[in-house]
C-alpha cells in the first residue's frame, strides 16, 4: 500500500483502523510532530491492538495527567528515519526509537518488534513509513 499525498497522521485516519492511536497521538500532542517532515518509522498498533490491553488501560492513559507516560509510550513506536521491511529482512538490529529508547527488531522470520508482529508492512507516506503492529509495545522494567 501506497499513500504518498498523505503524512503518517492523514494516512492513519484514513485507515480508519487506528482510531485509538490517533486520539492517543492526538492526547500526547505528537500530532505536529508526525505531520512534520520527518522521514519517521511507525510501528502504529491497530485498534485491536489497544483493545487487547487491560482494560481501563488506554482511558487511563489519555488523562491529561499521564501525557508525559503516554507520550513516551508512542514515542517507543517511533524510529527517526525511513526503515522500510525490505531493510530489516534477514537481520536483527536494536535500533533506537524517538523517545530514546530502544526496540529490538527482528526481521528474520517476517517481522517483529520487541515481539509485535508486523502484519502490514510498508505503508508509504509523504514523511515515512507505517508498520501496522498487533500488540502495543510498552516501556521496559
Amino acid at each position: 500500500m501506497t499513500d504518498t499525498t498523505h503524512d503518517i497522521v492523514d494516512t492513519a485516519v484514513a485507515a480508519g483502523s487506528f482510531t485509538t492511536l490517533v486520539a492517543a497521538v492526538t492526547a500526547a500532542g505528537l500530532v505536529d510532530t508526525l505531520k512534520g517532515d520527518g522521514p519517521f518509522t511507525v510501528f502504529a498498533p491497530s485498534d485491536d491492538a489497544f483493545a487487547a490491553l487491560p482494560a481501563g488501560t488506554v482511558d487511563d492513559l489519555v488523562k491529561p495527567e499521564n501525557k508525559e507516560k503516554l507520550t513516551a509510550i508512542l514515542l517507543l513506536h517511533v524510529l527517526p528515519g525511513k526503515v522500510m521491511a525490505a531493510d530489516v529482512a534477514g537481520q536483527t538490529l536494536d535500533p533506537a526509537t524517538a523517545g530514546g529508547g530502544t526496540v529490538h527488531v527482528d526481521g528474520t522470520d517476517g517481522v517483529t518488534v520487541d515481539g509485535a508482529k508486523v502484519v502490514t508492512a510498508d505503508i508509504d507516506c509523504t514523511n515515512g513509513v507505517i508498520h501496522v503492529i498487533d500488540t502495543v509495545l510498552l516501556p521496559k522494567g
